[in-house]
């Protein structure tokens, strides 16, 4: 047996086979064999896999494991509706270049594009702006092979309740091999890069998730210091004069050696000597974010991230967000926690996906994150108790401590997602400890 590690290298499985399907019919065929009660499949299991950016244990398995590489790639494009189709195993990076040559972008992104397109809505990826949704809420068309190996596509008009909840639907409902997006004209993004006073951020939020397009921010504990992103969408060839993009030096200084290098580099001395901690973070928070360029979206929205980290996050009433720092930061001085790793604030609109952790909501994400060197999990649990408390639902894809029973009142729709599952999947082919954990 080959052992499989997420990207942060903490979740590892031994699958009994590793398969890299390269067509629907081959991933059709191993899902039915496992649905089959006179098949020497039967009652194995099988897991999709994408990137492995998921910190949780959602995409662990000790059955059959479908490394979707080989199912990617465009596959149509609607011009008049501006909408693509793109094989389930797509990177997100990859995705930019596939688009360029039809002048079309995606709505919007996270600040991480090293996923699959099919993880990535499974689990809920977003981004940040009050006037857009997570990249599930781009999706106007699925194609999945379900638990009983059949192959079946979903839209608002087909198959509509599969549809609604398979846009996050944690691997549970089949194996996304085909994803229809509805893009935008590609544009530009203004980005503005400053650090504030962390008091000065709080009392304006509000006002400044509202009128700016993407706006988030990060809070270095141990410091009274934000470092704010503000990025406002432009069409292509608008925007400020004389603002351009960030130069190959600006690049490499910036985002490769102070956010990347320099910052691995302190993270294993506070590793060892967590004492410097807060005079590493005032400095950090002195070194970074204080810039202003233009660029083509994707570029601005995706940072690359090196440094390895496990991450939880949290999804609360946007309204909430004030109270969830302050909060915060007195548990970390009451612990006498010393924290390395920036507090990350984002925002989204509502929508109506059942398992979305935007549901029915404007919401406030706030993700906290360590260095995977560093035994995180007394601050996650303190960290959680704050969160639930505020009505908070943890992301799907990184570190919580939830079950089941949890979810319920957290999800008004999880009924309806259940009924879908035991539709989708009668024979539970998709299960695994993850599922088995959160899903009744």
């Amino acid at each position: 047996m080959s052992e499989w590690r997420n990207w942060a290298g903490d979740q590892r499985c031994y699958p009994s086979q590793v398969l890299h399907p390269s067509t629907v019919q081959e991933i059709s065929a191993v899902v039915g064999a496992a649905a089959d009660s006179g098949s020497p499949l039967a009652k194995t299991t099988v897991k999709a896999v994408g990137a492995g950016h998921s910190f949780t244990d959602i995409a662990l398995t000790s059955g059959v494991q479908l490394r979707l590489d080989g199912l990617s790639g465009l596959q149509g494009v609607d011009r008049e509706a501006l909408q693509v189709t793109l094989a389930g195993g797509t990177r997100l990076h990859d995705i930019p270049a596939l688009l360029a040559p039809y002048g079309l972008a995606l709505t919007n992104m996270g600040d991480i594009d090293r996923q699959s397109i099919s993880g990535a809505i499974s689990t809920g990826t977003h981004g940040t702006g009050l006037a857009f949704g997570g990249i599930a809420t781009q999706v106007v068309g699925l194609t999945l092979v379900i638990g009983t190996g059949e192959v079946v596509h979903c839209s608002a008009a087909e198959n509509a309740e599969l549809f609604s909840a398979a846009r996050v639907g944690l691997g549970a409902l089949g194996i996304i091999v085909s994803v229809t997006l509805q893009c935008v004209p590609a544009f530009t993004l203004h980005a503005v890069e400053r650090p504030e006073p962390l008091a000065q951020v709080m009392e304006s939020l509000l006002e400044r998730q509202r009128s700016t397009d993407h706006f988030e921010f990060y809070w270095f504990p141990h410091t009274s210091t934000a470092l704010t992103k503000s990025n406002t969408r432009y069409p292509l060839g608008q925007g400020p004069a004389g603002v351009r993009p960030l130069s190959a030096r600006a690049h490499l200084v910036d985002d490769v050696l102070v956010s990347n290098k320099l910052f691995s580099a302190l993270c294993q001395v506070t590793a060892k000597v967590p004492s410097v901690i807060p005079r590493v973070n005032t400095m950090a928070s002195q070194l970074t974010g204080n810039r202003e360029f233009a660029d083509l979206s994707h570029r601005v929205f995706a940072t690359e991230r090196t440094v390895r980290f496990r991450e939880m996050e949290y999804a609360v009433p946007l309204l909430e967000i004030p109270a969830v720092l302050a909060e915060l930061d007195v548990m970390i001085k009451q612990r006498g926690f010393t924290i390395s790793f920036p507090v990350e604030v984002r925002c989204a609109a509502g929508d109506d996906i059942p398992l979305s952790t935007a549901h029915g909501r404007e919401t406030g994400y706030i993700a906290i994150h360590q260095h995977v060197k560093i035994d995180p999990f007394d601050y996650f649990h303190a960290a959680e108790e704050i969160f639930r408390a505020h009505g908070g639902r943890p992301h799907w894809g990184k570190w919580h401590f939830l079950q089941s029973n949890d979810f319920l009142a957290l999800y008004p729709e999880l009924n309806l997602f259940d009924r879908v599952h035991n539709v989708a999947d009668p024979k539970r082919v998709f299960r695994n400890t993850y599922l088995d954990r959160v899903l009744s």
